[in-house]
């Protein structure tokens, strides 16, 4: 019989024993705390995932954020780690989810994540707002420079596929998003000025961005953005 048809016993014993040392070992490290925040706790539509949120301090104002999807005895680390709390949106099927990450005052990123073999993963190479920023810069009618509170949000909608919008977009397709920030330098009559809530939608099943017609108004409004003293 040839040596190498099967492992040995105790090779075999082994790497199951290291397979059940690293299963048992998922999930946040031990000094990590498990908020008791309800509303930092959020629920697949299918009810599979829970998603849990943990946090450790360290003193001097170091606190570090992680979020972990919970799949029946399996839990998954949603990255990046982040110096806050998130807050999550599911589409319908349960197979795509966003995370509304805030990063600073009035600022905030998204991060897409999508079901890979039972679990969720990353389902880009950078986040969704970086993408989404990027696309923005790209346009020959966008051409501006934001230098605080830059923010980019999730519209809400995922659920039901923007049905309040008056649309009908396939369920489970489309994401809702809008881009805001403000400007250094503005007249000084003016005490704010940026831009306001510009929106765009991203496909689900294209990776790729696109501005329906019927944001066009509010977004032309939008890059004219300003508060007057």
């Amino acid at each position: 019989m040839n040596a190498f048809c099967r492992p040995a016993p105790w090779l075999a014993l082994a790497l199951t024993l290291a397979a059940s040392s690293a299963l048992a070992a998922s999930g946040p490290p031990p000094d990590y705390i498990l908020t008791d925040n309800a509303d930092l706790a959020f629920t697949s539509p299918d009810g599979a995932t829970k998603l849990e949120q943990y946090m450790r301090d360290s003193g001097d104002f170091d606190v570090k954020w992680q979020a972990w999807a919970r799949h029946g005895e399996q839990m998954t680390e949603l990255k990046p780690e982040q110096g806050y709390p998130a807050g999550f949106r599911f589409t319908n099927d349960s197979q795509w989810l966003v995370r509304m990450q805030k990063t600073g005052s009035g600022e905030q990123d998204l991060y897409l994540y999508h079901v890979e073999k039972g679990a969720f993963a990353s389902a880009t190479k950078t986040s969704l707002s970086d993408l989404a920023w990027a696309y923005f810069h790209s346009r020959p009618d966008t051409k501006m420079k934001l230098d605080f509170h830059i923010s980019a949000n999730l519209v809400k909608g995922t659920e039901e596929a923007y049905r309040w919008l008056g649309v009908k977009w396939p369920d489970n397709r489309y994401l809702v998003i809008s881009l805001s920030g403000e400007m250094d330098k503005h007249p000084k009559n003016v005490a704010v000025k940026g831009l306001g809530d510009w929106k765009c939608r991203y496909d689900l099943k294209t990776g790729s961005f696109d501005v329906p017609a019927l944001f066009a108004r509010e977004n032309a409004e939008a890059l004219k953005w300003e508060i007057r003293r």
